[in-house]
C-alpha cells in the first residue's frame, strides 16, 4: 500500500465525529496524517495542530469544515499543492472547486471513510 500523506482539516478529539474516525482509519491503513483543528489534542497518535503548519509533499487534503470556514484555508491549501482535495458530505463548495481546478488540483466530492473502506483511497 502506498502511503498518501494526508491533511485532515477540521480534526477533533471527539470520537463520534467523522474527522476523528477518518484520522484513526488513515493511521490504521498506514498513511501519514497531519491534523488541523480548532482545539489541540491527539487522535491515534496524531497531534492536532491549531495553527497552519507548512505543508510539503501532500497527496490529499480532506475537509471536515463547512464552506464558510473553508475560505480561511483557500490560499493555504492551494499553496500546499496537494494532488487532490476531498470534500466530505456537508463540505461541498463549488466556489472552492473552481479555485482548485484552476490550480490543477483534483476535486473529489466523496467520503474519505467510504474511500478507505472500499480501498479506493
Amino acid at each position: 500500500m502506498k502511503n498518501k500523506k494526508t491533511v485532515v482539516i477540521g480534526a477533533t478529539t471527539k470520537p463520534e465525529k467523522y474527522a476523528f474516525k477518518a484520522i484513526t482509519m488513515l493511521v490504521d491503513k498506514g498513511h501519514s496524517v497531519l491534523a488541523l483543528g480548532q482545539n489541540a489534542g491527539e487522535v491515534a497518535g496524531v497531534k492536532i495542530q491549531t495553527k497552519a503548519i507548512p505543508l510539503k509533499n501532500i497527496d490529499t487534503v480532506t475537509l471536515y469544515i463547512n464552506a464558510a470556514r473553508q475560505r480561511d484555508y483557500y490560499n493555504y491549501i492551494v499553496e500546499a499543492k496537494p494532488k487532490r482535495v476531498i470534500f466530505n458530505p456537508g463540505t461541498e463548495n463549488p466556489e472552492f472547486y473552481q479555485l482548485l481546478q484552476l490550480n490543477n488540483i483534483k476535486v473529489e466530492v466523496a467520503c474519505t471513510l467510504v474511500l478507505l473502506t472500499t480501498n479506493q483511497y
